[in-house]
């Protein structure tokens, strides 16, 4: 019996390729001053962290479509690397949740802002066809809340 070669190897007795494969964008990561503090915001989004990460070093939330979404804090980050120092002025990271619609743009907003959450910008309508506004998570990361206007 012989067989077929499937369509990404290669034909018998060619060398093997050394270009490396393509690399996938499988998680972002953020760190964080305060565990429980970050993951109590993001569970506001709808994100499903299990509740025993709050004490812990690192956490991660699965996001639709495979994509992971990792918290780590300060401490962490300082074992991974003993040089590194915490991102000055500015938002560190920017990361955008999508709403069912404009008006939940405007819920999701002013529900966060009750809660002590800091709006950087009110939702507007933004002139590339989106509701838009921004909150900051506890560590000041931009978070982008938008939906398509009718």
């Amino acid at each position: 019996m012989t067989s077929t070669p499937s369509p990404s190897s290669p034909p018998a007795g060619t060398p093997a390729s050394t270009t490396p494969s393509t690399p996938r964008f499988a998680a972002i990561g953020i760190v964080v001053t305060d565990m429980a503090a970050a993951l109590a915001f993001y569970r506001r989004l709808g994100l499903d962290v299990p509740a025993d990460a709050d004490h812990a070093p690192h956490a991660e939330a699965q996001l639709p479509g495979g994509l992971r979404l990792m918290w780590d804090t300060h401490e962490t980050a300082r074992a991974v690397d003993p040089d590194w120092t915490p991102p000055q002025g500015g938002t560190p990271t920017g990361l955008a949740f999508e709403c069912a619609g404009p008006a939940d743009v405007d819920a999701v907003y002013a529900e966060l802002t009750a809660a002590g959450y800091t709006g950087e910008k009110p939702p507007w309508d933004a002139f590339w066809g989106q509701r838009y506004a921004v909150v900051q998570d506890p560590d000041g990361h931009g978070v982008d809340l938008f939906a398509p206007l009718p």
